[in-house]
């Protein structure tokens, strides 16, 4: 069980850490000060093979009105996949992935909405930042190097996510050490460093929680392991750049009420100071980071 104790025993020797401040930036003219404010980011899934049912839109109309409702609920940017990144989902090409996004980034950004787009294809990156894609939800590590210099030459974002492979779809297994940050300290670090060689400075950095790895799949394993990494995240301060949180939904202990589960997420990860959450429920997380803001 979560303790005060606990709490206090992970703040006290990483009290500096819990001060640094993160870089805020503007973009597509929509400044961010991520040190007094953190940000919601509300998911369109456009890929049947995605589980959570409420997010999936088959045409691009209704992937631009559910953008339009998120946005109206709190929602400061939209992310957009063509692809799940569950394991038994089907792969989806290239050609496909930007018939299905490009509609979607246009009608969005003809409503002044910021746009994420979620892929590892490099392909996929530049159809995604021609059409005006804001900022893009790199799931991979393979061609980040042309990656990155597409990102720089649009001006855009990247949320760069922790894979422990070549991409989300191609995962080994997740190091479960005793304490995760060094390993992930270790890897934003390097991308980081290559990123800004390529002349991208609006970064994000993503522990990549929502991925499927083979040995995180006993239930009690991984939302512990999940716990800990929200608890942790910021110990990732120290990197200079904001963190985004993609927020779990724990199915074997919330049954019937999953839906309840990425409220209960956000605020493990509102205490380890997450500034963008990624969420498939807009208004409830609204509802925790608004509470949060008053206590």
């Amino acid at each position: 069980m979560l303790s005060l104790e606990q709490l206090a025993a992970l703040l006290e020797p990483n009290r500096a850490a819990a001060k640094a401040p993160v870089r805020g930036f503007s973009i597509a003219g929509r400044k961010f000060d991520f040190n007094s404010q953190p940000a919601i980011m509300g998911v369109v899934n456009l890929s049947a093979d995605s589980w959570y049912r409420e997010s999936v839109c088959p045409t691009a109309a209704l992937a631009v009105q559910r953008g339009r409702v998120l946005a109206a609920q709190g929602a400061q940017i939209i992310d957009v996949g063509a692809e799940s990144t569950l394991a038994h989902a089907a792969r989806i090409g290239n050609a496909a992935q930007k018939s299905k996004l490009i509609p979607v980034i246009k009608g969005l950004r003809a409503e002044k909405i910021l746009v994420s787009v979620e892929t590892y294809s490099p392909a996929v990156t530049r159809a995604s930042l021609e059409a005006g894609a804001n900022i893009l939800n790199l799931t991979g590590t393979a061609g980040s190097r042309e990656i990155f210099k597409m990102v720089a030459a649009h001006d855009a974002a990247v949320i760069i996510c922790y894979v422990a492979g070549k991409n989300v779809r191609e995962v080994g297994d997740f190091d479960l050490s005793a304490d995760p940050v060094p390993v992930l300290k270790d890897f934003f670090a390097r991308q980081i460093e290559l990123a800004q060689r390529c002349g991208v400075e609006k970064i994000f950095l993503d522990p990549g929680l929502g991925f499927y790895y083979r040995n995180l799949q006993d239930s009690a394993v991984r939302v512990r392991h999940q716990m800990n990494i929200f608890l942790n995240t910021f110990r990732l301060r120290e990197l200079g750049f904001p963190v985004c949180h993609a927020l779990p939904h724990a199915f074997e202990f919330f049954g019937e009420e999953v839906r309840c589960a990425e409220p209960f997420f956000a605020v493990l990860a509102a205490l380890g100071k997450t500034d963008l959450f990624r969420t498939h429920e807009v208004p409830r997380i609204k509802a925790v980071l608004d509470t949060l803001k008053g206590f």
